[in-house]
Order: structure tokens, then C-alpha cells, then sequence
């Protein structure tokens, strides 16, 4: 009879199968999430490789990696073979791509779409827990001059002063802004409290000659645009 090796690590796989080796030959576009995730963590548990947990995690998320990304510590030291060390660098491994999305480009990011908008404000407006509203300052050539978180708020609703959303725009010397907001439910359509808001702002913006371009909804899913639906 075959015996069983009491702890199954990645040394026992056909080097092919090795998620390294693989990423040496192939590169780093053809491993699966669950491979990549078990380069990280280096190791699984008794029975079970680093990437047979991985799968097995990512599966109970439906293979949602913003899933992983929102889960807390607490809840990845649940799964046997995660430990404090390995929840942190799978932590700080998803943080990073967050943030690699929201490096500025060498270029000047000019804003003369609704798309531009959300690749712009993307990485700082979703997978959060909470409503945060900001603002992109934009100059004649509409140029991003800055961007500038002016709230933060609960789970459903955040509010925003215009007296400070326009006092920003007036010391940058901003001719042009965007508005936005998340919503941490994923539901990309707005209440009436972010239509009245959007008039306000738009009304004021017209009293000082800076021009409310647009109001994006931001998930992790795609966004809504007032301008794009023709409600400016």
C-alpha cells in the first residue's frame, strides 16, 4: 500500500506543476490566482499544498479577488494553515496592487471622459467599507492640478461641506472639477440625496465660474455617471 506523506508541500508536485517553476517558464500571466496567492504564503498544512488552500479559500470568496482584499485579518486566521505571517503578506501583496492602480502616469492625466474619471479615482474610491466623497481639481485643459478627499462617512451615506469643496478649487486654481463618491453596496444608482447634492454643487460652481464637469458612483464594479446619463 502507497503511503500517504503526512504533510503534501510543493515539492511533491511534477515540476511543472510547480507554481515557481511555472512562473520562470510561462511568466507571471499564466498562473492562476490561487498560484500566485501560494507563492506568498510558501506553505499549506498537513495534507494540502499552499495552492490546494488558496484554491480552496478563493472558492469560498466565488474567486473574488476585492472579496480577499475586503475580508480582515481576523477572518483569513480562521483558515487552518494562515498564520498572523501569512495573512499579513497576503495583505500587503492585495494593498499593493490596489495601489499600483492609483500611481500617477509620467503625463499629465487629462479628464475628458467619464472613464478617465474612474481610472483616475479607482484605486482610492472602491473596496472600501465606507462612503468617502472627493474631488478631482482640474485646470483650463482640464489636467488633474489635485485630488482630494473632502469626507469620509458611514456604511450608506457621506455629506460633504460645498463651502470647502469650492475653497479647494479657488486655491488651486481650478476652472473645472469632478465630484465622487463611493458605494461600499455595490449599487450604482443614485438617491435622491446624491441628485440634490449634484444640482448644489453645480449651481454654486456656476456663481464662481468653475464648471461641475460630472459626479461619478464608484464600486469595485464599474461607476455611474450624472453627466454620462444626462443629468447635469
Amino acid at each position: 500500500m502507497k503511503t500517504i506523506p503526512s504533510k503534501f508541500t510543493l515539492k511533491d508536485w511534477s515540476v511543472e506543476e510547480r507554481p515557481r517553476e511555472k512562473l520562470i517558464s510561462q511568466g507571471p500571466q499564466q498562473l492562476t490566482n490561487a498560484e500566485l496567492l501560494a507563492l506568498l504564503i510558501g506553505s499549506g498544512n498537513p495534507g494540502e499544498t499552499a495552492v490546494q488552500l488558496m484554491q480552496r479559500i478563493m472558492a469560498s470568496l466565488d474567486h473574488d479577488l476585492s472579496a480577499l482584499h475586503r475580508i480582515s485579518l481576523d477572518t483569513l486566521l480562521q483558515w487552518k494553515g494562515i498564520g498572523p505571517a501569512k495573512a499579513v503578506k497576503i495583505k500587503a501583496a492585495l494593498e499593493l496592487g490596489k495601489r499600483i492602480q492609483g500611481i500617477p502616469s509620467q503625463e499629465k492625466v487629462s479628464c475628458t471622459n467619464s472613464a478617465i474619471a474612474y481610472d483616475t479615482l479607482f484605486a482610492v474610491l472602491s473596496y472600501l467599507d465606507q462612503e468617502e466623497f472627493w474631488v478631482l481639481l482640474l485646470n483650463t485643459q482640464h489636467h488633474v492640478v489635485e485630488k482630494k478627499c473632502l469626507s469620509k462617512g458611514g456604511i450608506s451615506e457621506t455629506t460633504v461641506d460645498i463651502r470647502l469643496l469650492f475653497k479647494s478649487a479657488l486655491q488651486c486654481g481650478a476652472t473645472a472639477i469632478i465630484v465622487a463618491h463611493n458605494h461600499p453596496s455595490g449599487v450604482l444608482k443614485p438617491s435622491t440625496s446624491d441628485i440634490q447634492l449634484t444640482q448644489k454643487i453645480k449651481k454654486a460652481g456656476e456663481n464662481m465660474d468653475i464648471k461641475l464637469l460630472d459626479h461619478l458612483i464608484i464600486s469595485e464594479k464599474g461607476y455611474f455617471s450624472f453627466a454620462d446619463e444626462k443629468l447635469l
